[in-house]
């Protein structure tokens, strides 16, 4: 029989070791296991932006073995969210509804990150002020990691594309407004 989902990839490994117990007993210990991850991006507030991987994602039966999931890691109560497209895209709406102005300058932000400029370049470069929600600073650091990972999942297709075209839809509906 032949092996599948066989895969060439160099891996961090820490040992740990878990005695068997019964199934209630086992399980608790298996959830003690910490998560394992990468500091990508520092905030300013002391959140980090980290990144998993493996993400899990399985295309046509494979796991994809270089993607990443992205979270942002608060130290303070050890939470991780999991942000997403929708989590920002719904942000940058709230902020437009409170201030269009601001928010096509946060856009044009983003649209400098998507083209490549490191976020801190960015963030050096234009003063955003933040209507409401998420710090702009927070969005350009996770979505260029976002990116990052729709580009490796995606080689081929639109890949990061994808992910602009609620914003640019955003963006057309508050140059109009201006």
């Amino acid at each position: 029989m032949a092996k599948r989902n066989i895969y060439s990839h160099e891996i961090e490994l820490q040992k740990i070791e878990i005695k068997n117990a019964p199934k209630t007993e086992f399980a608790a210990e298996l959830e003690k296991i910490k998560y394992r991850g990468y500091e990508v991006e520092s905030i300013s507030d002391g959140r980090k932006i980290v990144i998993t991987k493996p993400g899990g994602k399985f295309t046509f039966g494979r796991i994809k073995k270089d993607d990443f999931m992205v979270f942002i890691f608060n130290p303070n109560d050890n939470s991780l969210w999991l942000i997403s497209h929708k989590d920002i895209l719904n942000d940058l709406i709230e902020k437009g509804d409170k201030n269009p102005v601001e928010t096509l300058k946060i856009i044009s932000a983003l649209e400098d990150v998507f083209n490549g400029t490191e976020p801190d370049d960015v963030l050096l470069k234009i003063k955003l002020n933040n209507p409401i929600g998420e710090e702009p600073e927070t969005l350009l650091k996770a979505y260029k990691w976002i990116w990052g990972q729709e580009d490796i999942n995606y080689p081929t297709g639109k890949g990061r594309q994808m992910s602009m075209e609620g914003i640019s839809e955003l963006k057309e509906r508050l140059e109009e407004t201006k």
